[in-house]
């Protein structure tokens, strides 16, 4: 836009002696008398072009291009306020309630269900997992002995101390017996080496009687980690996965979605919230020595609620899954601002997520388990087209405030032109 206010010079002025440029308000400053009417039509004539450049008024306002600026300004504003609203998402590949609900009873079927659904496979758990078995003895295991003797109480004496200071470890398969000597016991169960040790002493001694129990076993226990009490758990071949979990003492708000347990490096697919909440004890599976157990901590899966709530904010889902009632709940609930007829979930990748457009209706109307969400989801509430131009009108309004005042004050700047 050409701005004619730069073009005007002082040499564009009529020529006279009593010329006179003043700032002041134009429109209480009259113009001078002219010597002559001659004069007076000829510097009139001088001075129209100039007249007509600076509009009616000799108002720095009145300037084309500066009159036009407010209202370019609030165009421009205007369409800002337009591109920068937060709509919903629209588009062909936005999912609807059908499939929101169908995908909620796979998540309901279990923690390895969600990860299948994350593209995650794993195998499903053997039965073997359950059986009990035959639980031997190995190297590096402790044994505690006593031997029990009518007559013989310098031997049941050795024997005792031997336990309660050392105890007697397998090396090599073996163990070391006062007045016996070197036994083979690796392989064999605790009774069927209480058996072979005393068929031993009373080829020797008759009427000898042996008590076995395990001192430690540092090569056959179970480790565990994360919100646990006890680090070390013993096996015996009988110990299963929840009573090893009530030994460790496990807090109820322990996130059970993200604790696992590893056995060989692999993990096994066993679900530990259908386990402690829902007692299914098909995944009540036999500890073995060496396996690992880890519990994570509540905050360890999350998802986010954000739009037009009462507090947008992350939430813990250490179940794994939550309902979208729960989710919005804990953000405080949808604002009179929030349009209820697109509640939006984002769900997967963030570059090819899965996005489903939900009504308030759906939520109100329909169950519980079939609108569930999973860790990682984000929920949004859009804003109502009238929220945004209210919020858009309220941003605003100081900007116009400050055009006026600025305009007030420039309308106080003129030039006179005798």
């Amino acid at each position: 836009m050409k701005n004619y206010c730069s073009q005007i010079q002082l040499s564009q002025l009529p020529h006279s002696s009593t010329r006179k440029i003043a700032l002041s308000n134009p429109i209480a400053s009259a113009p001078p008398r002219l010597p002559s009417r001659v004069g007076r039509r000829q510097r009139v004539g001088q001075a129209r072009p100039v007249l007509r450049q600076w509009g009616s008024k000799s108002s720095i306002f009145r300037c084309r291009g500066v009159w036009q600026l407010p209202r370019l300004f609030f165009l421009i504003l205007l369409f800002s306020a337009y591109s920068c609203t937060n709509p919903p998402y629209k588009s062909r590949d936005v999912l609807g309630a059908e499939d929101f609900v169908m995908d909620s009873y796979r998540i309901r079927e279990g923690k390895f269900s969600i990860l299948q659904m994350e593209g995650k496979e794993y195998g499903e758990l053997g039965s073997e997992l359950l059986a009990d078995y035959k639980d031997a003895i190995y190297n590096g295991d402790v044994l505690q002995i006593a031997l029990f003797h009518p007559s013989r109480a310098d031997l049941a004496t050795a024997v005792q101390q031997i336990s309660e200071s050392v105890g007697f470890r397998v090396m090599d398969g073996r163990i070391e017996l006062p007045d016996l000597g070197s036994v083979q016991i690796a392989g064999l169960t605790l009774e069927q080496a209480k058996e072979e040790i005393q068929k031993r002493y009373q080829a020797q001694i008759r009427d000898v009687e042996i008590f076995m129990a395990y001192k430690d076993r540092k090569e056959r226990k179970i480790e565990l980690a994360g919100l646990v009490q006890v680090p070390n758990i013993p096996v015996n071949g009988r110990l299963r996965l929840f009573e090893a979990l009530a030994i460790a003492k496990v807090p109820p708000n322990a996130n059970l979605f993200k604790s696992y347990v590893v056995r060989d490096d692999s993990l096994l697919p066993v679900d530990l919230y259908k386990l402690l909440k829902e007692g299914d004890m098909t995944q009540n599976i036999v500890m073995r020595g060496g396996d690992k157990v880890y519990i994570a901590d509540p905050s360890a899966s999350t998802l986010m609620v954000l739009g037009e709530v009462g507090k947008e904010r992350v939430v813990d889902v250490p179940d794994g899954f939550m309902t979208l009632r729960k989710a919005l709940a804990e953000a405080g609930g949808i604002l009179s601002s929030g349009d209820r007829s697109f509640i939006q979930v984002i769900r997967g990748n963030i570059l090819h997520p899965k996005i489903y457009t939900l009504h308030w209706e759906h939520v109100v109307r329909l169950s519980n388990d079939s609108m569930l969400l999973i860790p990682g989801d984000i929920v949004y509430v859009a804003a109502r087209p009238i929220s945004e131009w209210n919020r858009f009108v309220n941003e605003l309004l100081p900007t116009f405030i400050a055009i006026d005042l600025v305009t007030k004050g420039i309308k106080s700047v003129g030039v006179n032109v005798p």
